[in-house]
């Protein structure tokens, strides 16, 4: 029966466990996530919660929880790091009222430790923690299934054999280059030059500082931005932490390995990086404990020819990996899993046939691949454009910023434009996949 039908799940972050939702929730009984971790430590700072995500998360029932412990959001204010001058001020109340869902924010946590409270509830889901995954086979003709090699953490190697496998195993994806070396291609991750400080200040550290207190008590997204830097900043945990999200030059990484992504940072480093913003964010940065500052390293990778071979997909910054400066990064991995949710029905794929689940998977591919890709390249471009330096261009910029005073123009940071908001907030992926199902001949009788 198609219920039946073995998916396997490489990696266990929000997409890979958002899939596995997704898939139960569709009626499927044997859905397997595979995670390397030995424990799901959920770690992290904030997170932006876009009403497509909150949509989605809705849909599969683990919104309510996330939404309590969320802040919403009601405005952006756009300032000048130097001299914390506000550029432009838009307000996001209208979001609810157009796309059904508030524009939140909360910790990464909440919204990770949600959905897997989500998928222990599910008896369709087997989660196996401390799994390595290796020697991966795509079963790329039509009479082959995709298996690969399971090391279970101080257990035997065996061979594991499925009829659907998705690599949910982010940028360093050993599925991603398994697959595109069978095809003859490759997509190793790439330095992007930018690095990022996160750091979590709570209420008892900013008590002390009036103007601080007034950040943590507003409902408003603040971005200071600078030459080749900025700051974000918002409440979460119902206004007891102020999250700050930096972007700034990588300096720290040289010579690291390709599988480091963070380190230790120095507090004096990083008040040196911002040492010209205005003594607002001097003071800000100083709460942070000496020892306690970390530096995330941004890596993509180029564009993928394809996201499928046979059976098997890939989901997430596996094959879209997003830079933070649009808040769309967790985003597309959960409309990912949505769609996944979809084309893999029981009813579609049916007779169980590996060419069956590959016009399932190329379904997928074809509603989510141009999507999350022109938002990648467009998340590239907002975090340039707010790091321009003295020029014309910045000129440009600010006349832009200047003009918003006046009810007028778009908004140069996009993640606030509402045209931007009207294409990532307005398309509901589910209903883009029922239909290219429909458009594809691809929907069985019920």
């Amino acid at each position: 029966m198609a219920e039946n039908t073995r998916i396997a799940i490489v990696g266990a972050g929000m997409g890979g466990l958002a899939t596995a939702l997704a898939l139960a929730k569709g009626g499927h009984k044997n859905v397997t996530v595979y995670e390397n971790a030995p424990g799901l430590g959920f770690v992290g700072a904030g997170i932006q919660l876009a009403p497509n995500m909150a949509r989605i998360l809705d849909r599969l029932g683990c919104w309510k929880k996330i939404a309590d412990e969320g802040v919403q959001c009601f405005s952006t204010s756009i300032r000048e790091g130097s001299t914390d001058k506000e550029l432009g001020l838009v307000k996001l109340d209208y979001i609810e009222k157009t796309y059904g869902y508030p524009h939140m924010v909360g910790h990464r946590a909440s919204l990770a430790g949600s959905i897997y409270e989500a998928c222990q509830k599910e008896s369709g889901i087997t989660i196996k923690l401390g799994s390595t995954i290796s020697d991966v086979q795509f079963g790329a003709k039509p009479s082959l299934k995709p298996s690969f090699r399971l090391t279970p953490l101080g257990g035997e190697s065996e061979r594991i054999e499925c009829d659907v496998l998705l690599g949910a195993d982010g940028v360093k994806s050993n599925t991603r280059v398994s697959l595109l070396k069978e095809l003859g291609e490759h997509a190793d991750a790439k330095d992007t030059g930018q690095a990022a400080y996160r750091i979590m200040l709570t209420r008892d550290q900013m008590k002390h500082d009036p103007e601080l207190l007034a950040l943590i008590d507003t409902d408003r997204v603040v971005r200071w931005i600078g030459e080749k830097r900025h700051i974000i900043a918002y409440p979460i945990e119902n206004k007891t932490i102020y999250n700050i999200s930096t972007a700034q030059p990588d300096t720290n990484f040289a010579g690291a390995p390709n599988t480091t992504y963070t380190t230790k940072g120095s507090k004096a480093e990083m008040m040196n990086v911002y040492g010209d913003f205005c003594p607002m964010i001097q003071r800000m940065l100083d709460l942070v404990p000496e020892g306690e500052v970390v530096e995330w390293k941004l890596r993509v990778h180029e564009p993928l020819s394809t996201w499928v071979h046979g059976s098997t997909a890939l989901i997430g910054d596996a094959c879209h990996p997003t830079l933070p400066h649009l808040a769309q990064g967790a985003a597309q991995a959960i409309e990912d899993a949505a769609v996944l949710g979809v084309v893999l029905e029981p009813k579609r794929i049916a007779d169980g046939k590996p060419e069956t689940i590959n016009r399932a998977l190329k379904v997928y591919e074809k509603v989510r691949k141009d999507r999350a890709e022109t938002l990648v390249e467009m998340a590239a471009e907002n975090g340039r454009n707010m790091h321009l330096g003295t020029g014309k261009a910045k000129e440009e910029r600010d006349k832009m910023f200047a003009a918003l005073k006046t009810g007028k123009g778009p908004v140069p940071d996009k993640w606030a434009d509402a045209d931007v908001q009207r294409m990532i907030y307005g398309m509901d992926v589910v209903a883009e996949a029922e239909k290219a199902c429909k458009a594809e001949g691809f929907f069985a009788k019920l």
